[in-house]
């Protein structure tokens, strides 16, 4: 008898210590999400010819891609990030600025950044012609945040 009291607290002991997987289901880092439109016609979306996009401290994220849409990451470590945008042999930079709030997700996830105030804070005008900012604040990937007019 004494066998299986023992048995049973060690087997209680052991149940009561285990913890549930952390597995991290929930989205994490929002990145920014461009839709290309024609300038001419500003309701119509316009894909971009051969378009490559980069940051110097990302690499190229887009190569030669005949494509409307974009999502590209923002610099979590400061609060502004330079990207370049090749159409063809035309090259145009645009530095965006925020500012960045960290929020505690869940202890499987742990912190995602939230980017406030996004701003244009430069933008040159080679091919591209215009742009909106349609959401200052990026917490999701389920809006268009930016739209450029080509």
């Amino acid at each position: 008898m004494k066998k299986y009291l023992i048995l049973l607290f060690i087997l209680s002991f052991t149940l009561i210590n285990c913890e549930k997987d952390d597995i991290c289901i929930e989205a994490t880092t929002p990145k920014l999400i461009v839709i290309f439109y024609n300038d001419s016609i500003p309701a119509d979306k316009k894909k971009v010819d051969s378009l490559t996009v980069w940051a110097d401290e990302n690499g190229k994220i887009y190569e030669n891609k005949l494509i409307d849409s974009i999502v590209i990451p923002l610099n979590l470590t400061q609060n502004s990030t330079l990207y370049q945008f090749k159409s063809g042999a035309l090259i145009d930079t645009i530095n965006f600025t925020y500012d960045r709030k960290d929020v505690f997700v869940s202890r499987s996830c742990g912190y995602k950044t939230i980017f406030e105030n996004l701003q244009i804070e430069s933008r040159s005008a080679n091919w591209i012609k215009n742009d909106t900012i349609k959401n200052t604040t990026i917490n999701n990937e389920t809006a268009v945040h930016l739209s450029i007019f080509h």
